[in-house]
C-alpha cells in the first residue's frame, strides 16, 4: 500500500513539474545536452585517431631501430669473418658473442615491429568508425537544431494566437463608461500642441530666441559661401 501511494506521489510531481516548464527552456535544455553529449564524442574521437598517430610515430622509430640492429649486426658478422681468416680466436670468440647479441636484439625490435604493425590496423579501423561517429552525430545535432527552431516558431505562433484570444476576449467585455471618450482625448491632443506652439512663439519673443535666431541666419550664410567656394573649385560656375 505505501509503495503504491509513493509511487503515485511521485507520478504526481513529475506530472506537475512537467506541466511547470517552459516549453522554451525544455527544447534549449534538450539542444544543450545534445550539444554536451557531441562535444564528448568528438573529445573520445580525437583520442582515438591520436593512439593511431603515436602508433604511425612509434613504427617508424621502431623500423629505424630494426634497420640500425640489422646493420650492426652484419658489421659484427663481418669482422667475425675477418678474425677467423686471421686466426684471432679471441678476436673471433668476441665478434661471435657481440653478434649474438645484436641478433638477439635485432629479433626483438622485429617482434615489436610486427606487435605495432598489428595495433596500428586496429587503430585504423578504430579511427574510421570513431569519425562516422562523430559525422552521424553531427548529422543528428543539425537535424534537432533544425526542429528545434521549428518547434520554436510553432511556439511563438500558439503565443501569438493566445494573445490575440487574450485581446479578442478583452474586446468582448465592451467599452466602460469609465474609459474616456475619443472628443476628450483630441481636446487634451490640442491643448497640449496649442500650449507647446504658445511656448515657441514666447521663445522667438525673447533675447535668447532672437540670438538663436541670428546664429541660424548666420550659420546659413556661412553654409551657402562655402558650397559657393567648392563649386567654383570644382569649376562649376
Amino acid at each position: 500500500m505505501f509503495k503504491r501511494l509513493w509511487a503515485y506521489i511521485r507520478s504526481w510531481f513529475r506530472a506537475t513539474a512537467e506541466s511547470a516548464m517552459d516549453p522554451e527552456i525544455e527544447l534549449q535544455s534538450a539542444i544543450d545536452e545534445a550539444r554536451r553529449r557531441d562535444q564528448d564524442l568528438r573529445n573520445q574521437a580525437a583520442k582515438v585517431i591520436a593512439h593511431k598517430t603515436q602508433l604511425q610515430s612509434q613504427i617508424e622509430r621502431s623500423a629505424g631501430d630494426v634497420g640500425e640492429g640489422r646493420e650492426m649486426a652484419k658489421q659484427a658478422l663481418l669482422k667475425s669473418d675477418e678474425a677467423k681468416k686471421a686466426g684471432d680466436e679471441a678476436a673471433l670468440t668476441k665478434w661471435n658473442q657481440t653478434a649474438q647479441s645484436l641478433a638477439m636484439k635485432l629479433q626483438a625490435s622485429e617482434n615489436n615491429l610486427a606487435s605495432l604493425k598489428q595495433q596500428y590496423e586496429t587503430a585504423v579501423g578504430q579511427a574510421e568508425t570513431a569519425k562516422e561517429a562523430v559525422q552521424t552525430n553531427a548529422m543528428n545535432l543539425q537535424e534537432l537544431s533544425a526542429k528545434r527552431m521549428e518547434m520554436l516558431g510553432s511556439l511563438q505562433q500558439a503565443k501569438m494566437q493566445e494573445s490575440v484570444n487574450a485581446a479578442v476576449e478583452a474586446m468582448s467585455g465592451g467599452v466602460t463608461d469609465e474609459l474616456p471618450s475619443l472628443d476628450q482625448v483630441e481636446s487634451k491632443i490640442e491643448q497640449r500642441k496649442a500650449e507647446a506652439m504658445a511656448k515657441a512663439e514666447l521663445r522667438e519673443a525673447t533675447p535668447e530666441g532672437a540670438e538663436a535666431e541670428l546664429r541660424r541666419a548666420i550659420n546659413t550664410t556661412e553654409a551657402d559661401a562655402k558650397l559657393d567656394e567648392l563649386r567654383a573649385e570644382l569649376g562649376l560656375g
